[in-house]
């Protein structure tokens, strides 16, 4: 990957410019992979202290995302996968709620590569590194429904760009709290990692990367409101930031909801939907739906009631 450093960015010292620009990184492990020498500038090794200039190109290799966790081979698992389709070239899956979807610190089995790599015997995408087997799109760890997989590097490519270009449609529901003014809107926040707690996301509108969440109420209830909502943009976080921002954080969500979050639901009410995507190799249009987690209807059942 390499960045272009902006005229407002004149003055950075280099982790502090690639922990805005690589927000799915810790400080901490960028830090170490400079220190490595595996990041350039203008073509050259440098520190983490060395202050860019406007127009330096500044050089990460893809996977050296993961150089702080040194990952060994991933490890097939027999894990039961709920497959909705699948080809000789894709699949998607229904993620449950409570699956990591790719190895990394702390969670180096039990995940969706893992299972995957069994189920596929090892044929999937692997050029956004092995950790990330064919994963082309991410939802939460406790945040269940569809992703698209890909079986090879060339699908990856196609399914990554549409990603990109925002023509993959993402569609996700969720419950949260309080009462939305308006039956519809959009949300175009810019997100970037906190800088007040680093394990966070946030609404940041310096060395950001711009995040656009649509949302149209489904039903109103008593302190809660039911929502679809659709992604053109694929930020870390991405809908439960801009929930809270707005006042309205997902029911259960104990990172960016109130302190007393509502624990059957076992992590935050968001749950995605449905996929639509064109094939890579036939041009067919795909579309999935995916049904409701139990926890999710009984909660709608109970806010009805």
């Amino acid at each position: 990957m390499i960045y272009v450093v902006k005229q407002e960015q004149q003055g950075l010292r280099l982790d502090k410019y690639l922990s805005t620009v690589c927000s799915d990184i810790s400080r901490s492990a960028l830090q170490k992979i400079i220190e490595d020498g595996e990041v350039t500038v203008n073509g050259k090794k440098s520190n983490k202290s060395y202050k860019l200039n406007a127009e330096d190109n500044v050089y990460i290799p893809d996977n050296s995302v993961t150089l702080s966790q040194e990952m060994e081979d991933i490890i097939p698992q027999e894990i039961n996968l709920d497959i909705v389709y699948e080809d000789e070239y894709l699949l998607v899956v229904n993620k449950p709620k409570d699956m990591v979807v790719h190895p990394a610190a702390g969670n180096k089995d039990g995940t969706l590569v893992n299972a995957l790599m069994y189920h596929c015997n090892g044929k999937l995408a692997d050029c956004n590194g092995k950790e990330r087997a064919g994963i082309v799109h991410r939802i939460d760890k406790d945040t269940s429904g569809l992703l698209v997989v890909a079986k090879n590097n060339d699908v990856y490519q196609n399914l990554a760009h549409q990603v990109k270009q925002h023509t993959m449609d993402r569609f996700y529901e969720a419950v949260v709290y309080g009462n939305l003014k308006a039956d519809e809107g959009k949300l175009d926040f810019p997100i970037a990692r906190s800088p007040k707690d680093r394990k966070k996301m946030a609404v940041v509108y310096e060395n950001s990367k711009q995040a656009v969440t649509n949302y149209q109420v489904i039903q109103r209830f008593k302190g809660f409101t039911y929502v679809r909502l659709k992604l053109e943009t694929g930020r870390t976080h991405q809908i439960r930031v801009h929930m809270a921002h707005i006042g309205h954080p997902v029911a259960g969500d104990i990172v960016y909801g109130p302190k007393k979050a509502i624990t059957k639901l076992h992590g935050q009410c968001l749950h995605a939907v449905a996929l639509g995507f064109v094939h890579p190799i036939t041009n067919e249009h795909m579309y999935f739906e995916s049904k409701l987690p139990k926890e999710f209807e009984s909660f709608l059942k109970e806010l009805k009631h």
